[in-house]
């Protein structure tokens, strides 16, 4: 027997070889502990340290300084013209009536979408399951610019098909536009909680003789409340920063979001833009507070109920109760699949609803684009890749380090998901002025990664939490350092995650409107902008088709990138 396997403190060999992928690092442990005692004052300057403390600085410059100036920036004179105009009180108004409508009927529709696909055995049910996903994966602008075509004066549904002529602009049309936009939210939550119920309690109910739909009620329900709660708080959110909406079609129905950037760029007045800014931000950082206690506490729940059982066979529901909730998700999948039809309809018509013959003089016309197309793209594919790896970093720092200053960390990865649009832009184009930077480029991208960032961390930490911290304990009783355990352990066992989150980046980067409308700049366009300022300009022929482009890049990319990982996956 070699002496090697006699040496004490030392682990089995690994492999055919005997030797450690490690091995250039491997101490005994009584050594490793002597040193530990003695840390050399140069420890504390070590590549994790480092880079830890690069991260802090990071999302401090470009989180906590950006809302400091905003702070700083009104006067007592802004405040107090905000809180007397009865112009800002009907703002306001508004703005809490827009979302809690929004946000009831979006969790309505999405949790009745969710029943009907995983409890309800109804025809297509795997077919509706990816329309909401598909959704999801469209860039946010696609949403606006299909309502005008769909429902406006000269809208497919209300012109061509009822012969209306009415104009769905403003309040109801706004709150149609985003329950169409935010319930794929409140589906794919509902969805993984009604996944993850506990069947041995609808199976006592069932042996005791309850109705399907009783168990619904009784059971289903109450069980799924967490979780109905939590996509609330989360789509509230998302309502109150929502942008490319109530500037396509609000039209006089003022809101806060898009208030914040009229009082800049049509008014020139910074201070009243802080102050709306500001008061929107309160109700945002309530919302995701509670939004995040809730979902810790549906956590806990499931890990505790959410056990699984030997399930009975399925009762089936009534046939009326299937026939209707069928009908139900085949209206609003064909909504949303109408969406997508208006766009490229009409980026092939001469003039919607007007002049339908076919032409391709709005595709010819998109040449005159091909910079807001490259840049778009460019600036969301380089935010995505730094959103993601920021994410990454701040992950491993908070949940498998014993660093110093974790959890002014975690607050402030997740801050930015509190922030409304509009107000970031807003905070960050402040912060430029007072450094007096002027990099149209290097901003964009700032924005674009700091804005998306929070769902990426939330992405990965799930992913992390799903890794047993025994992997950690092994890689680094083999002499691996922090850094390694990161690259080579828990990186590749996370990247499914990884790749998703750089997915919602890429997709939300390439469509982001509210966060960089005060950034760009003649020398760095997007077309997200220029679709909206198309449609303000009533030329939906070049909007619909510049969209169109810009949807089938989006695809285009995420196509390739998928492709790639699977590639790698068969290699691995």
């Amino acid at each position: 027997m070699r002496s090697e396997e006699l040496e004490p403190g030392r682990s089995q060999p690994c492999g055919r070889s005997g030797v450690s992928p490690f091995r250039a690092n491997r101490t005994p442990f009584a050594s490793r502990t002597a040193n530990a005692a003695a840390t050399p004052p140069n420890a504390w300057f070590s590549k994790t340290n480092l880079l830890y403390l690069a991260v802090n600085l990071l999302l401090t410059a470009f989180v906590v300084f950006p809302l400091a100036c905003v702070l700083l920036t009104p006067k007592a004179k802004d405040i107090a013209e905000v809180f007397t105009s009865s112009v800002w009180r009907d703002a306001m108004l508004n703005t809490l009536l827009e979302c809690v409508c929004s946000t009831t009927l979006s969790v309505i529709v999405g949790y009745l979408f969710a029943y009907a696909v995983v409890k309800a055995d109804i025809p297509f049910k795997k077919i509706f399951s990816f329309v909401p996903i598909l959704h999801l994966m469209t860039p946010p602008f696609v949403g606006g610019l299909s309502f005008i075509l769909l429902f406006g004066r000269q809208g497919f549904f209300t012109h061509t098909v009822l012969g209306l002529d009415v104009s769905l602009y403003g309040f109801w049309g706004l709150l149609i536009a985003q329950v169409l936009c935010f319930f794929p939210i409140a589906y794919l939550m509902c969805a993984q909680v009604l996944q993850r119920i506990n069947p041995s309690l609808e199976q006592a109910a069932r042996a005791m003789g309850a109705s399907k739909a009783r168990i619904a009620l009784t059971i289903t329900l109450p069980l799924s409340l967490n979780g109905i709660i939590s996509a609330a708080l989360f789509i509230a959110v998302s309502v109150l920063s929502d942008f490319g909406n109530p500037m396509i079609v609000a039209g006089r129905f003022r809101v806060l979001a898009v208030e914040v950037y009229t009082q800049l760029t049509g008014w020139v007045s910074a201070g009243k833009s802080a102050v709306l800014g500001l008061i929107l931000l309160l109700p945002s950082v309530v919302l995701f507070l509670l939004q995040n206690r809730m979902m810790k506490k549906e956590g806990a729940k499931l890990a505790t109920v959410g056990s699984k059982g030997a399930p009975l066979p399925e009762k089936k529901s009534s046939p009326i109760t299937r026939i209707l909730l069928f009908i139900f998700c085949a209206v609003i999948s064909l909504l949303i699949l109408s969406q997508f039809a208006s766009i490229v309809a009409g980026a092939f018509q001469k003039i919607w609803g007007i002049n339908t013959a076919f032409t391709t003089l709005h595709f010819k016309s998109i040449s005159r684009f091909a910079n807001e197309l490259r840049n778009s793209i460019f600036f969301a594919f380089i935010a995505a890749i730094f959103s993601t790896i920021i994410a990454l970093l701040s992950t491993f720092f908070v949940t498998r380090t014993s660093l110093p200053a974790k959890k002014y960390l975690d607050v402030v990865c997740q801050l930015p998901a509190a922030i409304p649009g509009s107000l970031f832009g807003l905070a960050l184009s402040l912060s430029a002025n007072k450094l007096h930077i002027h990099a149209s480029a290097a901003l964009i991208i700032i924005a674009m990664t700091i804005a998306f960032m929070p769902f990426s961390y939330r992405i990965i930490s799930t992913v992390f939490s799903q890794l047993k911290t025994s992997l950690d304990d092994g890689s680094r009783s083999l002499g691996a350092t922090k850094m390694q355990v990161l690259t080579t352990v828990l990186a590749p066992l996370s990247t499914g995650g990884i790749f998703s989150s750089f997915i919602y980046d890429f997709v939300r980067g390439v469509g982001t409107i509210s966060s960089v409308i005060f950034l760009v700049s003649f020398k760095t366009p997007l077309a997200s902008i220029r679709i909206l300022n198309l449609a303000e300009q009533g030329e939906w022929g070049k909007a619909a088709a510049l969209a169109t482009i810009l949807t089938a890049l989006t695809f285009g990319v995420l196509a390739f990138g998928k492709g790639v990982l699977k590639l790698k996956d068969r290699k691995g």
